[in-house]
């Protein structure tokens, strides 16, 4: 039975094409395309094949210069149609509502109940109809059972993106577009919101647009599958279109060709030469245990009984004599050591701190309690804490890719981006050649950074890190946005690295790209802010 108030919204594209400004190819080129009111879609494709491109547009903001990651779009170019039941996407507010895959950037206010209400306030529903949608909508994602005062920077990821899903509920879109909501989230997440997804769209029958890399996670809940391949003036953007079943075993040569990520095939990649997980079996077939590397060089980085923290030291009393009061910390007790080519994977799930231990480890964020201390061979006379050192210090010896690509983007221009390390170093800019063609960047040379897909964002954001050629690699999601194959370049070029001697830190949620990469493990367990000198330390293990 579905809501009254909703009604499912029909997709029309007839030639459509975007061209963002300042490329010289379109994102998205011929495309035709029909969805019918209350259908459910899968939309695939390798990275930059436009995918993104599609859904913002059809949420009405692609070429708003407010539109996530959209730039200056001033100068873009738009061919073809591109509907809503009939009318431009742009015409129709409150029709489309859009999760995208970062949970921390789609909280708006403090409050849970705020959180929810936000939109429908801005579409003007009256207050008292507002608060009933907002009831309504927490119930339906799973998150009846917390206050509406319950303060949103204590929801988990995975709480968080239920969180996005229950205010664009409140808002009745027709329409419900889904940007890799789950790219972010630990497993227990990712179940989370794709279920209440499909609760959702039993309950109000609205059409679906989902983009994963990932079939696997959403073929069960959608009705068709639609493949699109990269922008091109004499082909049809649509390689694929069919249900699920049939587009997956009719085509799944064509699907890993394309870098799909197709269920039970995990692509070949380079092996390690001496230690490392065998990145080259069979397709489907785990790597086993990944032991730390027995030829490892030394400690380049060490963490004692390290306690982590977002949040500043707070003065105790108006009086200087009272000293100040230490941040809670979101883990503590951390003991764990950085080798030189050796990989360190640091696993846990959503809200236990492991993106607050990467930025402290990498001396970006202040120890709350405990130590980070670099070797001589790492230090090389600037000190033994990372946090106390000068920025073109830090960027020669640890590198770091942080969750948000657009944090570390600097300039207007791919290329631009890609040199500005080495230049504030003076050295030459011979790996940048080589960046271009491994991470498939060549052709996006000068392209506004911003206006890039979610993959190509974060291959250029780990690119500009190894132009500098850091002796350490600090990764928080590396993997995530890319399809297969640039998948297996990544994590080849990874473990090429590593068996030069470059250390590698990386937060990840995948398993596979932690086989690749062998070394240790460190395992954060869940946090428990009412007693933070209780949590169990994390402590690497081989």
């Amino acid at each position: 039975m579905t809501t009254p108030e909703v009604r499912p919204a029909a997709i029309s594209a007839r030639g459509w094409g975007w061209r963002h400004a300042g490329r010289s190819r379109p994102a998205v080129s011929g495309l035709d395309l029909e969805i019918s009111p209350g259908e459910r879609v899968l939309l695939l494709g390798p990275s930059g094949a436009g995918k993104s491109t599609l859904l913002h547009a059809l949420a009405g903001v692609l070429g708003d210069s407010g539109a996530p990651g959209a730039g200056d779009d001033a100068d873009a170019d738009e061919t073809g149609a591109l509907l809503i039941d009939g009318a431009a996407p742009r015409a129709q507010r409150g029709r489309a509502g859009l999760m995208q895959q970062d949970p921390e950037t789609q909280v708006v206010l403090s409050r849970l109940g705020d959180d929810v209400a936000f939109g429908a306030e801005n579409l003007a529903v009256a207050p008292a109809e507002i608060w009933r949608r907002v009831a309504e909508a927490l119930d339906d994602v799973g998150l009846a059972g917390l206050p509406l005062e319950h303060p949103t920077s204590a929801l988990s990821g995975g709480q968080k993106q239920r969180l996005a899903l229950a205010g664009i509920l409140a808002m009745r879109p027709g329409l419900l577009l889904l940007d890799e909501p789950t790219a972010n989230l630990d497993p227990a997440g990712v179940l989370e919101v794709r279920d209440a997804v499909g609760r959702c769209l039993d309950k109000t029958g609205a059409t679906l647009v989902v983009v994963e890399h990932r079939v696997a996670v959403w073929k069960d809940l959608v009705d068709r599958i639609v493949v699109l391949q990269p922008g091109s003036a004499t082909e049809s953007a649509v390689l694929l279109d069919g249900p699920p079943d049939r587009v997956l075993e009719q085509a799944r040569d064509m699907l890993i060709a394309a870098g799909v990520w197709v269920p039970g095939h995990v692509p070949a990649t380079r092996a390690r030469a001496a230690g490392g997980a065998d990145g080259q079996g069979a397709p489907g077939q785990g790597t086993g245990d990944t032991p730390a590397d027995p030829a490892a060089g030394g400690l380049l980085l060490a963490a004692e009984k390290l306690s982590v923290s977002r949040e500043r030291p707070r003065r105790a009393g108006l009086l200087k004599g009272f000293g100040r009061i230490p941040p809670a910390p979101v883990q503590a007790g951390i003991t764990a050591q950085v080798r030189a080519g050796e990989a360190l994977t640091v696993t846990g799930p959503n809200g236990s701190g492991k993106s607050t231990f990467a930025l402290t480890l990498a001396g970006l964020l202040p120890p709350a309690a405990g130590t980070v201390s670099a070797a001589t061979e790492l230090s090389r006379g600037a000190g033994i804490d990372p946090y106390t050192w000068k920025a073109q210090q830090l960027i020669a010896r640890i590198g770091t890719v942080f969750q948000e690509p657009e944090h570390q983007f600097v300039t207007g221009r791919v290329l631009d981006e890609l040199m500005f390390g080495p230049r504030q170093l003076g050295r030459g800019e011979e790996r940048v050649d080589e960046l271009l063609e491994r991470l498939r960047l060549r052709d996006l040379v000068d392209a506004n950074p911003y206006t890039l897909s979610g993959g190509e964002k974060r291959r250029l954001s780990v690119a500009t890190v190894l132009a500098a050629h850091p002796q350490v690699l600090v990764l928080d999601e590396p993997t995530f946005g890319q399809d297969a194959n640039t998948w297996a370049e990544l994590a080849s070029f990874l473990s090429e690295l590593l068996d030069a001697g470059t250390a590698v830190v990386s937060v990840t949620h995948d398993a596979e790209f932690s086989q690749v990469l062998g070394g240790r493990e460190l395992r954060l367990g869940a946090p428990q802010p009412e007693l933070p000198g209780r949590m169990a330390p994390g402590v690497a293990a081989p």
